[in-house]
């Protein structure tokens, strides 16, 4: 049965009775494929939804971590973090189950991606001490509009929080922030 779980973590206990019955001179039913499953420790949940990340985004996003991480909580407290997210008007969870032992939840096998889609697109930005701004995006974002808004909301909201000018503006690595005239304006 751990290897029937393993091969499809999705399959639901119909499924893996009737695999496991298979070739079987004596069935088991499914009140005892639940037994057996909790005696070996799966559980049957809805999986962790995680965002879709690619490998080339892991890896910078661990050197990232690496470069980072003996930072203090006093060095934190000097960062603006900045994102635009889609906020979806319409969900469907899909009722997606998941066996897993209570050890392996974030398993890359036990976890279901997303991706962005539909909805009302913002971008906002945010420290320790406060929230910044959350702007309204009506169209899809490119260099020129993702300009504007950081000309707009950026320089008031670090000026304000680090007038010190010790403060760091952290973006992602989406296209429209690595563009050249976005590069050019930052400098």
């Amino acid at each position: 049965m751990g290897r029937l779980i393993q091969a499809d973590r999705r399959a639901t206990l119909t499924e893996i009775t009737t695999r496991y019955n298979r070739g079987m001179q004596q069935s088991i039913c499914e009140a005892t494929t639940r037994t057996t499953l909790r005696r070996m420790g799966y559980n049957s949940r809805r999986p962790h939804r995680v965002p879709l990340i690619f490998t080339t985004n892991r890896k910078k996003r661990l050197q990232f971590a690496r470069d980072h991480q003996n930072w203090t909580v006093e060095d934190w407290k000097n960062v603006a973090w900045s994102d635009e997210s889609r906020l979806l008007l319409r969900h469907s969870d899909g009722r997606v189950r998941i066996w897993h032992k209570q050890n392996e939840n974030m398993d890359p096998s036990c976890l279901v991606t997303t991706v962005q889609a539909g909805g009302v697109m913002v971008w906002g930005m945010f420290s320790w001490h406060t929230l910044g701004p959350l702007v309204p995006i009506g169209h899809r974002l490119n260099a020129t509009a993702y300009l504007s808004i950081v000309s707009d909301h950026v320089h008031p909201f670090m000026t304000t929080m680090y007038p010190s000018s010790d403060g760091y503006f952290q973006q992602d690595n989406a296209p429209c922030h690595k563009a050249r005239i976005i590069s050019n304006w930052f400098l």
